[in-house]
């Protein structure tokens, strides 16, 4: 279920509330009783012990608590996301007369709007799907029903709230829970405690990754003259007029477009995807995308117990069957780190490399221009609202927001891009691979045009990712390669 309402105050007054588990939130909050901290993952994600306060038939029916993953982040437009995944943690533990309920999806979403009579208004959604768990759900189907409105109740505590106040708010702190297992219950009206330690601080991936895009005009070298509206650029400049035959290409995840197919990827519509166009340093523009400059040809779908770089030396792979054909391949290697590591590869591939093309200087220059200007624009078309709100349609500068490692063959360029080395990232992708087989994913990638004669923009090539299987990943044994 879902709430949405409109309060009078700034994005950031309202996220510094929500994010807190201090008294003040029993003034919003009804379904609040108690908050605490378990552990901060990092600057974005922690893991938190919630105690509810579901005054319903409490006689007969026992109290809820939860131990769930929140996550949050920034976007460019000034609205906020907080997310929330139940989770299992070895300090927090089930407690004695508590039954722990189960968040399948939730999380606010706080975006701003025109200001009215000079005071700042936002719109709040706020969305919850929980399993109350108990018997209670058997006998007493109501229960959840009444609980949740209780819980969702809180969008109109939050305009209550600050209807009442022009108080600047900041973020308040969380108490820290100290070994949860062996932690007594606690007092229903018990007072909350600050910690003494102070919030680990974000570190620059994780700025950098808040920032994704930035669309000022300096980041644009127009020319001083009066800018006339030039032809737009053909998509033969990087790309053959010839059709390039994918049956001469394999890989690990088969292509397949219909839509109820599953681990299979197939090529999106380019039109889905905007891009900045010709008059975007002027007006901050952006059109549907125009035809891909490459093609798609294979996607492979490794596993190992390391990590996997330089994936193009593997023999037999799209790289190679396109170099033997003299054709060039950008492939792109997603690393997912975690207790066994898996890499998602993309093999694009042009019959030619034009000379003095953007995809030419960016093959063949140094890594800070490939870090300024390789975009990724994702989207989850088919998914949870958690996951689509998590992943988010922003573009995203990759160097910029991961690490990003460059390997240049003779007819190729392949670029490792480590998910694990930015923590928003990996914490955006510890919410999206558990769920990852009822997820439809698509992945766009183009180079940044940031002077008028690269404009507008063209994409690379994109990826529509249907249900993969984490299942049907294979080793490479890229070691046995020398």
């Amino acid at each position: 279920m879902r709430a949405v309402g409109v309060v009078e105050a700034s994005c950031e007054a309202i996220f510094g509330l929500v994010m807190g588990m201090d008294v003040t939130r029993y003034e919003w909050d009804c379904s609040f009783q108690y908050g605490s901290l378990v552990e901060e993952v990092d600057g974005h994600t922690a893991i938190l012990y919630h105690r509810l306060q579901l005054n319903w038939c409490s006689m007969l029916v026992w109290p809820r608590d939860l131990c769930y993953v929140r996550y949050w982040r920034r976007n460019d437009d000034g609205s906020y996301v907080v997310l929330f995944r139940s989770t299992e943690h070895q300090n927090c533990g089930s407690q004695p007369g508590f039954v722990r309920a189960f968040i399948e999806s939730g999380g606010f979403k706080i975006f701003p709007l025109k200001s009215l009579n000079g005071r700042p208004r936002s719109q709040v959604q706020h969305l919850m799907q929980i399993d109350l768990r108990g018997w209670g759900m058997n006998y007493l189907p109501s229960f959840q029903y009444h609980s949740l409105l209780q819980m969702l109740n809180c969008v109109a505590g939050l305009r209550e709230y600050f209807s009442q106040t022009d108080e600047v708010h900041t973020v308040p702190r969380i108490p820290v829970m100290h070994a949860m297992v062996n932690a007594i219950s606690m007092k229903k009206d018990q007072k909350l405690q600050e910690p003494d330690t102070k919030t680990k601080q974000t570190d620059s991936k994780i700025l950098d990754m808040v920032d994704e895009e930035s669309e000022d005009d300096d980041d644009y070298q127009v020319p001083e003259a009066d800018l006339e509206e030039e032809p737009t650029k053909s998509d033969s400049d990087a790309k053959s007029s010839d059709p390039i035959d994918l049956s001469w290409f394999s890989g690990i995840i088969r292509q397949d477009a219909n839509e109820k197919s599953r681990n299979c990827w197939a090529v999106p519509d380019n039109k889905i995807f905007k891009v900045r166009s010709k008059n975007f340093p002027h007006d901050k523009s952006k059109v549907p995308a125009g035809k891909y400059l490459m093609e798609l040809v294979a996607v492979d779908w490794f596993k190992d117990t390391k990590r996997m770089d330089h994936v193009a030396r593997r023999k037999g792979c799209a790289a190679q069957v396109a170099a033997e054909k003299g054709m060039f391949t950008f492939l792109v290697n997603i690393q997912i780190p975690g207790s066994s590591h898996y890499s998602l590869v993309l093999y694009f591939v042009s019959s030619s490399l034009k000379k003095g093309s953007l995809l030419q200087r960016f093959a063949d220059g140094d890594d800070d221009f490939r870090n300024s200007r390789l975009k990724l624009i994702p989207s989850v078309p088919k998914g949870s609202w958690i996951v689509r709100q998590s992943v988010g349609s922003t573009p995203c500068l990759l160097g910029k927001a991961v690490d990003c490692s460059y390997l240049r063959g003779p007819e190729y360029l392949e670029v490792d891009v480590d998910i694990g080395s930015s923590a928003v990232a990996n914490g955006v992708l510890g919410l999206v691979f558990g769920v990852v087989t009822t997820l439809v994913v698509d992945m766009a990638f183009l180079i940044q045009a940031n002077t008028y004669d690269e404009l507008p923009e063209q994409l690379l090539g994109a990826a529509r990712l249907s249900h993969i299987e984490p299942s049907a990943a294979v080793n490479p044994e890229l070691d046995n390669i020398s």
